[in-house]
């Protein structure tokens, strides 16, 4: 099945406002633009200022309301880090970001835990038969990830 190709970041803030809206979801963007906006830059040279492609390298973060708090820092580097309620998810695909939140709010994330080793993790799957999985503190369980827990 795979995942629709976001080529830039604009596209994917874009299909994120289009899952905001399907899940009546408060949004906030804040859009970092340039080579000395961005937090890391790994695909040009120390002191360029355009990305090998010619264009501002551009990242955003996005904020979505509502439970579970999401938070989701789009780079320039085709990649994410999305953050559910204190959880965070490093290395996400930029591609993968629209099925990894229509799992969050679809219903289909879910925490598994065991006491021995003590542990309890955050798994989100994804069309394609792919998981993404993240160690959940005890101390960071909020009201969400505990009403989440499958045992």
């Amino acid at each position: 099945m795979g995942h629709p190709h976001l080529p830039t970041t604009e596209a994917a803030v874009t299909v994120i406002r289009e899952i905001a809206q399907e899940f009546h979801l408060d949004m906030t963007v804040t859009d970092d633009i340039g080579a000395d906006q961005t937090s890391r830059r790994t695909s040009a040279g120390a002191f360029a200022v355009l990305d090998p492609d010619g264009s501002l390298p551009h990242e955003a973060y996005v904020e979505l309301g509502g439970s579970p708090a999401v938070t989701i820092q789009i780079f320039p580097e085709d990649d994410a880090k999305i953050t559910v309620d204190g959880v965070e998810f490093m290395d996400v695909p930029r591609d993968a970001v629209p099925a990894f939140l229509r799992s969050v709010y679809g219903g289909l994330a879910y925490v598994k835990g065991r006491f021995f080793p003590p542990g309890c993790w955050l798994y989100v799957p994804v069309p394609g038969d792919e998981t993404y999985r993240e160690p959940v503190l005890r101390s960071t369980l909020s009201p969400w990830l505990s009403r989440s827990i499958r045992s």
